[in-house]
């Protein structure tokens, strides 16, 4: 089965992403995008389902380690009789997607188990394997319909009933390089690429580009890891993001709560993209711009939630009965039926975050604002409806506290945009519809007798997602009614000083199971804490939760805190640009006052 999901590490050419294991198991594996069908999928299932292996065969311990500021991952085994690192990575090629792993003796000599098991679309198609050579090398070659996968090295393994096993040995001083390359299965393979100097060079480009982030943040390695993660998950053709690169892993053990995340929600990657600006990286947050261009042109009543990192529009969801699921939890789901839901408080996201490229003076054609201003006009004929909310619930819609405050961005971002850029729009009939949401948000959506918000109009449940109030200017982080709804999340929401996104037995979404606490909720209390002047409980609980990121530095999107391990989609970019705001928010509170 496969391991604890801290356990593993992302590895990526910004194109596919790979998990590997601890163990020196890759155990999932998409090519050539985040979103293709798995060639490795044991993560959700056993080896059986597809795995590549190189584990020491005596007993070791193991350490692991991103080399740098890099996505380049070092993991070293030590065993009786050596030492040795394994190198895993995914170096940009044009035209193919290519994983290389370097095997290094270090002290002595280490036997490794190299095993070698590919299955097509998610685990359920053996595909055509058989020896060939190109260029005089020997390689193996494994084809299935539109893929083609090809594995060169010294020592290749052979085939012992539909898996490729062997042992492979490195001594002292020696290197051994394994590749595997995805090609589509049409082309013909006449050139395997040079693979000699690809880890300086992938080491060079990866802190070149880390070196912009400011450094006055605290735990600032961990913000980098979180930002170079984020960049790991941005398609860098589309600049398309990923909420994560992972499918199915539960938010529950055992349960149905289990999502495909290899997607661009705007929502996410709106927010993704206002902290690659605040952190300096402004080439990723406009190509992020084009592609929101290109993904909602065309009618704005057929605005989606949702998109591939292409910008395709078609996500159904189904689920893969053969695969037994992570730890039991099913069902296996492909696609996301949650691409049909309105959620107003998408819009508002990305308002915000394109009020912020326009900050950074980049409009120079209009297509932006062209873009904002048909947007807000149809959410002007709309904003008054019930919606599946931030949660994206499969219960009833209903009037969610934090869309209506998300509609009032829109709006709010649609007029500033007017009054302080002199651009055109129906300025007058914005600022009306925008005034009299925030009344209603303030009639009905708070609770004056426990002096909180609260989660939807008419009801008495608590959500998360109310401490970005402050955050999006709704109201001043230190303002009575705020303070009054971070109480409230305390009590009820907080669980082993880790934060609920709300209480699941309530029914509000449609779902039996219960599920852990959300990682970027707890994020959201340091940015709430901060902006109500609770300093030294922001900076307490930002250590905390710094402290449960995985030995490389990543953020699952859930964690359980009775067993002490991750939960969710993994890495998860919600934890990670959470992570990244909080310590913006931390250095900002406690920055000297100037002037």
């Amino acid at each position: 089965m496969a391991l604890r999901i801290e356990d593993y590490a992302l590895i990526g050419d910004r194109r596919g992403a790979a998990l590997v294991g601890n163990n020196g198991s890759i155990d999932w594996l998409c090519l050539p995008r985040f979103d293709s069908p798995a060639c490795l999928a044991a993560l959700l299932g056993t080896e059986e389902h597809g795995c590549w292996q190189l584990e020491p065969v005596d007993d070791y311990t193991v350490e692991r380690r991103y080399v740098g500021d890099t996505a380049v991952l070092e993991t070293t085994f030590r065993t009786e009789s050596g030492e040795a690192t394994l190198t895993d990575l995914m170096p940009r090629l044009d035209g193919r997607a290519d994983v290389v792993r370097v095997l290094w003796g270090v002290r002595g000599r280490v036997r490794f188990r190299h095993v070698w098991r590919v299955r097509m679309d998610y685990g359920s198609v053996r595909p055509w394997v058989r020896r060939d050579e190109v260029d005089g090398e020997p390689v193996i070659t494994a084809t299935a319909g539109p893929d083609l996968l090809v594995l060169r090295g010294p020592e290749l393994p052979v085939a012992v009933d539909h898996v490729h096993e062997g042992e492979v040995e490195v001594r002292e001083g020696e290197e051994k390089r394994f590749s595997m390359a995805w090609l589509p299965s049409h082309r013909t393979l006449d050139d395997l690429a040079a693979h000699d100097d690809v880890i300086n060079r992938t080491v060079e480009d990866d802190e070149d580009w880390a070196q912009i982030c400011r450094d006055d943040l605290p735990h600032l390695e961990v913000v980098r890891r979180s930002l170079i993660t984020l960049r790991l998950m941005t398609h860098e053709e589309t600049g398309g993001i990923v909420a994560a690169p992972t499918t199915s892993l539960p938010e529950c053990f055992g349960g149905a709560r289990n999502w495909d995340y290899r997607y661009c929600w705007l929502r996410d990657a709106a927010l993704t993209l206002g902290s690659l600006l605040e952190a300096g990286f402004t080439e990723e947050a406009m190509l992020w711009r084009d592609w929101l261009l290109r993904a909602v042109a065309g009618d704005p009543q057929d605005l989606q939630i949702m998109y591939a990192v292409d910008g395709a529009r078609r996500l159904p969801e189904e689920e893969l009965d053969h695969l037994p699921g992570y730890e039991g939890s099913l069902p296996v789901r492909i696609g996301n039926g949650a691409v049909e839901q309105l959620q107003h408080d998408v819009l508002g996201t990305v308002m915000e975050a394109l009020t912020r490229v326009r900050e950074q003076g980049d409009d120079p054609d209009g297509n932006a604002w062209s873009l904002q201003r048909a947007l807000v006009d149809n959410l002007a004929e709309h904003w008054d409806e019930p919606d599946s909310g931030i949660w994206e619930i499969r219960g009833e819609p209903q009037h969610f506290t934090h869309s209506q405050v998300m509609v009032w961005v829109a709006f709010d971002r649609a007029v500033r945009a007017v009054e302080e850029y002199g651009l055109e729009g129906d300025v007058e009939r914005w600022r009306e519809i925008r005034d009299r949401v925030r009344e209603q948000v303030l009639e009905r959506g708070y609770d004056e007798e426990r002096g909180t918000f609260v989660q939807a109009y008419g009801s008495t449940e608590l959500d998360a997602a109310l401490l970005q109030i402050p955050a999006v200017g709704f109201l001043p982080g230190d303002d009575p009614r705020v303070l009054g709804t971070i109480a409230a999340v305390e009590e009820d929401l907080v669980r082993n000083g880790l934060v609920l996104r709300y209480r699941t037995d309530s029914g509000v979404d449609g779902l039996d199971c219960d599920e852990n606490p959300f990682l970027a909720c707890a994020f959201w209390l340091v940015s709430a804490y901060a902006g109500a002047g609770r300093l030294d409980d922001a900076h307490a609980l930002f250590d905390r939760l710094v402290g449960l990121v995985n030995d490389v530095g990543l953020l699952s999107e859930e964690y359980d805190p009775d067993a002490g391990r991750m939960a969710g989609n993994f890495p998860q970019a919600f934890s990670h640009l959470a992570l990244v705001q909080a310590a913006f928010d931390l250095a900002d509170a406690t920055a000297p006052a100037t002037g």
